[in-house]
């Protein structure tokens, strides 16, 4: 037990740090290349902070642990936005003024539709998978011609001019790049083995390992993300980083226990934890839709930070109950 509690602890801190040297890695090599901040921001720093979710559910699937895949694809984005969306805005509430992000909220209740009919048999075979990574690579395509299309004067294009890091050059890039997948690779592993470890001594189900310790350690990157962007009051990346975060997730990520190791759902997953995903997500668009015609602004207030947060503790409850019987 405590040798699998370590495992967790060291594989969640590598984990963090190598996804951060990852993305700047990829980012360092995506300006050498002249690359546009805001693509750099929305692709590479979006797929960075959700590269943790991905590499554990992969790893999780291809060993047989479906439901850490499933449990850390919904888990993640119910913390996404109870937790760590709500912590934030309670110490910095959060202007949502651009229009990329008010375009990929609707996208995302897309995404969770398709998911929702994918699943509604509960299994989640190849098939499924392939239709939500096709599903993927559309919504890059989008966003790319989004950005083309609508990025000038927008905020989030210039939060995104300000954050870009400095060009050290190609090799600076390439090393990061391969040191940050490599450890990645092997922290994603050791977590999976300390959760798998755990789910089986105290004899709870796999998918609840998924949806609190997994998805818990795995939005870790989205946290640091949000917080260090509300304090420069860049609220449109804090917002985006959630919004772009969790599309990958359906469509990313949940994609890959059905390639890789197709398998059943458990009923759980589309009474309880799916549809508290949709209801979170629901929230989050009227909280940060402006409805009013007279401001540009949409605002989620430390209040609206409360309800989310009463949301997730509210789900919390319903797997504590689960796992109490």
């Amino acid at each position: 037990m405590l040798l699998a509690m370590a495992a967790i602890i060291v594989g969640f801190i590598v984990l963090l740090w190598s996804a951060d040297r990852f993305v700047l890695g990829a980012s360092v090599m995506a300006k050498v290349f002249n690359v546009s901040p805001l693509i750099i921001g929305i692709l590479i720093v979006g797929f960075g902070t959700s590269a943790p979710e991905m590499l554990v559910s992969a790893i999780a699937a291809l060993e047989g642990n479906s439901g850490i895949s499933i449990g850390n694809a919904i888990g993640s984005n119910i913390i996404n936005v109870g937790l760590v969306l709500a912590i934030t805005a309670l110490f910095y509430p959060l202007q949502i003024k651009s229009r990329l992000v008010k375009r990929e909220m609707p996208i995302l209740l897309l995404a969770m539709a398709v998911a929702a009919a994918l699943l509604y048999d509960l299994h989640l075979s190849f098939m499924d998978g392939a239709i939500l990574i096709a599903g993927m690579v559309g919504m890059l395509l989008f966003t790319l011609w989004d950005v083309r299309q609508n990025s000038e004067g927008d905020a989030l294009t210039a939060e995104w001019e300000e954050e870009m890091p400095e060009d050290s050059g190609l090799g600076f890039a390439v090393t990061w790049l391969l040191v940050g997948l490599g450890l990645l690779l092997a922290s994603s592993k050791l977590l999976v083995w300390g959760a798998v470890e755990i789910a089986t001594i105290m004899g709870i189900d796999d998918l609840i390992i998924g949806l609190t310790i997994v998805a818990i350690g795995t939005s870790l990157p989205e946290l640091a993300a949000t917080i260090a962007a509300a304090r420069r009051s860049e609220d449109d990346i804090a917002v985006g980083n959630i919004v772009g975060s969790n599309i990958f997730n359906i469509v990313g990520v949940m994609a890959l226990p059905g390639l890789l190791n197709p398998s059943a759902v458990a009923p759980e997953v589309m009474s309880r934890d799916f549809p508290m995903m949709v209801v979170m997500t629901v929230v989050l668009l009227i909280f940060a839709w402006n409805f009013r015609a007279s401001r540009e602004v949409g605002v989620i207030s430390r209040f609206k930070g409360v309800c989310l947060l009463a949301l997730y503790i509210a789900h919390s409850v319903m797997l504590y109950q689960a796992v109490a019987g």
